[in-house]
C-alpha cells in the first residue's frame, strides 16, 4: 500500500482535528494520536480532561523539561497550565458521565459505516482495555476520531461493521484519517475532504464501506 508515503502524518492529523475545536470547550483527548491534539490548540481557549484526574493540561514538554509526576491518562508526561486543577478518578468520570464533556477525541482500531467504535481488542497486539473510552463515547457530547486509514498491513479501517469487541455503539460523528474526513451519517460514510494526491478510486479501494459525497468534498 502507498498509505505511508501519501498521508498526512499524525502530527498533521491531529492539527486538523484541533482546527474545528471552539472556545469554551471542554476536552477529553484519548490515548496515542488524539493527545497530539494539545500541541495544536493555540491561543484558542479550550480546557483539555484527562481520566485520571487532571483539568487544563497544556502540550507536550520540551525535552528535559518533563516532569514525572505529570502525566495524563495514557501515561505520557504533560504540562499544567495556570489554571490547571487536579481531583481523584471519581471526580473526572463524574465530570464525563454527567455530560460535562464537550468533544472526546479517540484512537479507534475499527470504524463502521454506523458510527460504531472498536478501539481495544483481547487479542496479543493493540490495546488490552477499553478503559474510559466506554464511558466517553456515552458521556461526551460529540464524538470523535483519529486514525490511520489502514492498518500497518494494508486492511482497512473504516468498515461496514466492525469485527473486533465494541467500546461504543453509533457513537462516532467524524473520522479524521491520513487520505480523508469523513462523517458518519445516516449510517454511511459520507467524504468531506482527501487528499488531492489520492484518487477517489483509490480511496475507496482502502476503504471497507462505501464512500458517499453528499454536497460539496474539498481536496487538500
Amino acid at each position: 500500500m502507498a498509505e505511508a508515503s501519501k498521508g498526512w502524518d499524525r502530527n498533521q492529523m491531529a492539527a486538523r482535528a484541533a482546527q474545528e475545536l471552539e472556545d469554551g470547550m471542554y476536552v477529553n483527548l484519548g490515548i496515542g494520536i488524539p493527545t497530539l491534539v494539545a500541541n495544536y490548540v493555540g491561543d484558542k481557549d479550550i480546557t483539555l480532561q484527562s481520566e485520571n484526574g487532571m483539568l487544563g493540561m497544556g502540550p507536550f514538554p520540551f525535552e528535559g523539561e518533563e516532569d514525572p509526576d505529570l502525566i495524563n491518562a495514557g501515561k505520557q508526561t504533560i504540562t499544567e497550565l495556570s489554571r490547571t486543577s487536579y481531583f481523584d478518578s471519581a471526580t473526572s468520570f463524574g465530570m464525563i458521565r454527567g455530560g460535562k464533556i464537550a468533544a472526546a477525541i479517540l484512537g479507534a482500531m475499527e470504524v463502521a459505516e454506523n458510527g460504531d467504535l472498536a478501539n481495544w481488542s483481547t487479542g496479543p497486539k493493540g490495546v488490552p482495555a477499553v478503559g474510559g473510552a466506554m464511558d466517553l463515547v456515552h458521556g461526551a457530547k460529540r464524538v470523535a476520531v483519529i486514525t490511520e486509514h489502514v492498518t500497518k498491513d494494508g486492511k482497512p479501517k473504516l468498515l461496514d461493521a466492525c469485527t473486533l469487541p465494541l467500546t461504543g455503539v453509533g457513537c462516532v460523528t467524524r473520522v479524521y484519517t491520513s487520505l480523508a474526513v469523513v462523517d458518519v451519517q445516516d449510517g454511511h460514510f459520507v467524504l468531506r475532504e482527501k487528499l488531492s494526491s489520492i484518487s477517489m478510486d483509490e480511496l475507496q479501494s482502502l476503504t471497507g464501506a462505501t464512500l458517499h459525497v453528499n454536497g460539496g468534498m474539498a481536496m487538500v
